[in-house]
């Protein structure tokens, strides 16, 4: 195989930042994509640690040296899958080279720094995708259609919940996960995906109350395990918010339990990823199309293996597909920050 650098194709050409199991599949997932070009890696690990062999393109060891040869290699997008308290800073960075930016959930840990990514798009005019990828599954989608088809009438009660299992498989001794200047929190790193979805869906949230608890994770975070958030939506009705990753041994659930006017919906399993309940008037269940598998990571499993239709995405809006607009765009990549950042205040 040529080198992405001598083999420069009519594709979108993406450069991921980031080499841990995130940035592989964004990596896999470009190098399928007949509309897309893999045109560089880049980690401050030594690329033989990283098992990335089978992308025969170029490696930087930063991104400052990436961006130095942005221009030689065509990138057009530089995708983002380091630590979550490096987003932002990188986000910032490359846009101010040109590229236009794809960042990994959450695309900040505070408000403020998500609003220099947002100032930074605007004035370099460039797009910034935020990696929502659990709006793709067939649940989610169908969901969607109800609220927005007003099929439920007024929504009277939200109740989510989140329970997974993170123990010392996860959390490991000198790795980044737990640590709150580069992780943030549970909410931030397990749970944001749940939390853009129930924002995607209702809206905004206020009047938050909450309380917290560190169950089992003492020795290996900073910072909590375990929460309940009760709140209103803006648009009308109240929800509630119940997380943990003390869950022994693996998953239990992530579920989303709408009661409305008109009836009610849940949506549940590991990841949102299967209808557990629908009775609604006058109205029958469709069969949906299978979700995708979790993303499995031997000891732990995280949400759907849904960064295909991320990457094509990308690929339509930036190659001008009037008939496509960002899936997750800055301002609601920001939203979830602002909201996940509220409810952090009541600690």
């Amino acid at each position: 195989m040529l080198s992405a650098a001598m083999n420069k194709g009519c594709g979108i050409r993406f450069a991921v930042v980031g080499c841990g199991h995130i940035g592989k599949r964004h990596a896999e997932m470009i190098s399928r994509d007949p509309k897309a070009e893999l045109a560089a890696l880049c980690d401050i690990r030594p690329r033989g640690e990283l098992g990335v062999e089978a992308y025969d393109v170029p490696f930087f060891s930063s991104l400052e040296i990436l961006i130095a040869a942005k221009a030689e290699l065509a990138i057009d997008v530089v995708t983002i899958c380091t630590p979550n308290g490096l987003h932002a800073g990188m986000a910032v960075r490359a846009v101010e080279a040109s590229c236009h930016v794809v960042i990994e959930k959450p695309m900040a840990l505070t408000l403020s720094d998500a609003e220099k990514v947002v100032f930074a798009s605007l004035k370099y005019n460039r797009q910034v995708f935020c990696v929502m990828q659990n709006r793709y599954s067939p649940p989610s989608v169908w969901i969607r259609e109800m609220v927005d088809s007003g099929r439920l009438g007024n929504i009277y009660m939200v109740q989510l919940n989140c329970y997974w299992n993170r123990d010392e498989r996860y959390y490991k001794q000198g790795g980044w996960h737990g640590d709150a200047l580069l992780d943030g929190g549970t909410l931030f790193t397990q749970f944001s995906h749940f939390i853009d979805i129930m924002y995607w869906l209702f809206g905004d949230i206020c009047r938050i109350q909450a309380r917290f608890s560190d169950f089992n994770h003492k020795e290996l975070t900073a910072f909590e395990d375990s929460g309940f958030v009760t709140f209103d939506f803006t648009n009308g009705g109240m929800g509630s918010l119940a997380y943990s990753t003390s869950v022994w041994d693996k998953n239990l659930e992530s579920s989303l339990l709408v009661t409305a006017e008109n009836g009610s919906i849940k949506i549940g399993g590991q990841y949102m990823n299967e209808v557990e309940y629908c009775h609604v008037k006058g109205y029958e269940m469709p069969q949906l199309p299978p979700t995708n598998p979790g993303n499995d990571y031997g000891l732990y499993k995280g949400s759907a293996q849904n960064h295909n239709y991320v990457i094509r995405n990308v690929v339509n809006v930036l190659s001008g597909n009037p008939a496509e607009s960002i899936s997750t765009n800055v301002m609601e990549g920001m939203k979830v920050v602002d909201i996940i950042q509220r409810i952090y205040a009541l600690k």
